[in-house]
């Protein structure tokens, strides 16, 4: 086995009984996320709701992708093969459980006219889709979301899948771009969000 500093956790995929340090990650890194928050109702359940929101994302990537986490159990990403989802009574569910628990019935409409015009930014083809990527806040600019991004792209190089990610942080951008990430489209929402890619 490879030994690397602390600093720079090992990869690996999650257990179910990690949900919650992942959900947990991601609720905190991502609750001031303006895609996030674009449907999430800001009420005084608007964390519970990130939370719900996180846990959807954590139970989705578990049937149709991946859930790593870092070794140090401080940062994790969530991927998605879009070519593998499809309806079943599990996925269903968890579809009711996010309008209620996270996104509200009044934000339904919205939601599904935004996941219309994003996928249509993604190719039909096989793609590595990093849905969220996420290091707790007091463990950030320590070199854990670059080691997670390398062995991220190590994964998609090893599946032979191009990466395609979408981000509303403009600062950001340039931290994608030392991976060799690129933006080749932007959609406005109320907030811009950048798509990104590799391999083109």
């Amino acid at each position: 086995m490879d030994f690397v500093s602390p600093n720079f956790p090992i990869m690996r995929e999650a257990t179910p009984s990690e949900k919650s340090i992942i959900v947990d990650i991601l609720t905190k890194s991502f609750q001031d996320n303006q895609s996030v928050n674009y449907l999430i109702p800001n009420d005084h359940r608007r964390l519970n709701r990130i939370r719900a929101l996180m846990d959807y994302s954590f139970e989705t990537c578990r049937l149709f992708g991946k859930v790593y986490l870092s070794e140090d159990k401080k940062g994790c990403a969530l991927v998605s093969f879009p070519e593998k989802k499809r309806a079943t009574f599990r996925s269903t569910l968890l579809e009711v459980k996010l309008i209620f628990n996270a996104i509200g019935l009044g934000n339904i409409g919205k939601a599904i006219r935004r996941e219309k015009e994003i996928s249509s930014n993604y190719p039909s083809s096989q793609i590595f889709y990093l849905w969220f990527i996420g290091v707790n806040p007091e463990n950030q600019n320590t070199g854990i979301g670059r080691k997670l991004m390398s062995e991220l792209l190590s994964e998609a190089e090893r599946m032979k899948r191009p990466v395609y990610l979408e981000t509303s942080t403009m600062k950001n951008i340039p931290w994608y771009s030392k991976f060799g990430l690129d933006v080749y489209n932007q959609l406005n929402f109320g907030y811009n969000l950048f798509f990104i890619r590799n391999g083109q």
